[in-house]
């Protein structure tokens, strides 16, 4: 028997390989839910066996992938069927097939090919206290699971010589890390108050939405976001790289340990942001998961599209069900979108030379749904600024390194008084003992309901948010001034979001 991990969404669940060698025709049967690339496997497993100078068993083979009932694709499982044909025909000892498990897709001589996606199953792996033996090329990638056992190998020749007690496999070292710089908020110029939502959303957590014409700066200040996020602990780091891993991403080399930024066109389908396909893949929101998915003209993605975000804004995970296939992906990220304050052009802004009529504010408006836009926590103008503004001004253009260290701030104070959670992750009930209000501060938060006809689920935003203000300003309590800029981010009167 030979263990081996499948793939089941960022999970990797192991597969026991068992080999039955049994008298009659020669025949090689392979069973246990495989799919199309496995049951191809017989063809590469023999002519790998042949080429590397081994005797391919002249009998009935029956392969069975255990369980059977949960599917297998890829190649991955190439170098277990071969190592198991091998152990039952005694041509490695099967002694030496236990408390190791074995990735790896065969070439017709005998050489290692990547399979992808080994960042799961190396810390499977590791929880299981097994070595991991796969191709050179996967060895970089499954050693970022600290602490894991990965050795690699080019040739099936090299995997038998080792179990053989023959030679010895060499240890997976982790890649060479690039990280990218971000950019820097000191580039954007003037919009204060869009650089205070910026600062106000990175440091609880919570959901952003600028409204601003064409060329105002929303897609820069956007993109500042990264910058002025903490890093990505060592936990968050593994489980971002592994949902990356699933799509064979750059994350890994220029990206390890910094906080995604995924910015997909607004034309992507439904099944590009949540993922899906016949074997489920993770999409945008996966992958934007522990950092930043930013919707850049948000009123033209198709509604429909939109409101399949309404789910995992709330829950943090995605479910994608096939007929034949379930996977569960983590989708806790942070959304950030921009948007027209109208359809006109380059000329439309929120001053009196804007020329659309109501009827097309109201039609461009009606393009978000009442629910989507409930579950953004500020809302910002951006509006064109003077020319005069784009000089640049020694000391009143802040950079990220210095806006991080507050937000750095804030979120060690919240994790260290919520358990470990930023404040946009606290449900109603924590809100009463984590955000608590004098009365004074409840009255006028009771009155800001009733007169914006806010719903529930916004007063516990405008609670979320205020409280983060109040995390930023270093205050144990909320004050009505924190509760207050709260507001201003939520009530913008002209485009009656809430």
């Amino acid at each position: 028997m030979v263990n081996a991990r499948a793939v089941d969404g960022i999970r990797a669940p192991l597969v026991r390989i068992e080999t039955h060698l049994a008298n009659g025709l020669p025949g090689f049967q392979i069973v246990g839910l495989p799919e199309a690339a496995v049951r191809e496997s017989r063809d590469r497993v023999r002519a790998a066996i042949q080429t590397s100078g081994f005797e391919f068993p002249r009998r009935r083979i029956t392969v069975n992938l255990a369980p059977a009932d949960l599917p297998k694709d890829g190649g991955r499982f190439d170098l277990g069927i071969a190592l198991g044909i091998l152990a039952a025909s005694a041509q490695v000892p099967q002694s030496a097939l236990d408390r190791r498990e074995f990735l790896g897709e065969l070439g017709l001589d005998g050489r290692l090919r990547a399979v992808g996606g080994t960042l799961p199953a190396s810390l499977a792996a590791r929880d299981s206290e097994h070595q991991l033996v796969l191709g050179r090329d996967d060895g970089p990638e499954a050693a970022l699971a600290g602490g894991a056992d990965v050795v690699t190998a080019d040739h099936l020749l090299e995997v038998c010589a080792a179990l053989n007690g023959k030679a010895q496999l060499p240890a997976a070292e982790p890649p060479g890390l690039q990280p990218v710089a971000a950019p820097d908020l000191a580039d954007v110029r003037g919009q204060h108050q869009a650089r205070r939502a910026l600062e106000i959303a990175a440091a609880g957590g919570h959901h952003l939405l600028m409204i601003g014409p064409p060329g105002s700066g929303k897609s820069m200040l956007a993109s500042r976001i990264p910058g002025i996020l903490p890093p990505l602990t060592e936990a968050e780091a593994l489980e971002t790289a592994a949902i990356h891993s699933l799509r064979g991403s750059e994350h890994l080399r220029h990206n390890w340990r910094c906080r995604p930024f995924r910015s997909p066109h607004h034309t992507a389908s439904g099944v590009a942001l949540v993922g899906g396909g016949p074997n489920p893949r993770p999409g945008e929101i996966s992958l934007a998961h522990n950092g930043v998915l930013f919707l850049d003209e948000l009123t033209e993605f198709d509604r429909r599209v939109l409101d399949v975000l309404r789910e995992p804004l709330e829950t943090g995970v995605i479910h994608i069900s096939r007929a034949a296939r379930h996977a569960e992906y983590p989708a806790r990220f942070q959304l950030v979108a921009a948007m027209n304050p109208c359809p006109q052009g380059f000329d439309c802004d929120l001053a009196e030379r804007c020329q659309c009529s109501p009827e097309q504010r109201a039609r461009h408006r009606r393009r978000l749904s009442a629910p989507l836009i409930d579950r953004i926590d500020l809302a910002v103008e951006v509006p064109r600024l003077p020319t005069t503004a784009l000089k640049p001004v020694p000391g009143e253009d802040e950079a990220s390194a210095s806006v991080a260290e507050r937000v750095c701030a804030a979120h060690e104070r919240q994790r260290r008084r919520q358990d470990g959670r930023l404040n946009t992750q606290l449900s109603g009930r924590e809100l009463d003992v984590h955000a608590p209000l004098e009365r004074g501060e409840r009255v006028l938060l009771e009155r800001a309901v009733d007169k914006f006809r806010l719903s529930a689920r916004a007063y516990h935003r405008i609670l979320r948010v205020a409280r983060s203000i109040a995390d930023l300003a270093g205050s144990e309590t909320i004050r009505a001034d924190h509760l207050a800029e709260a507001l201003g981010f939520r009530a913008l009167d002209r485009w009656r979001i809430d």
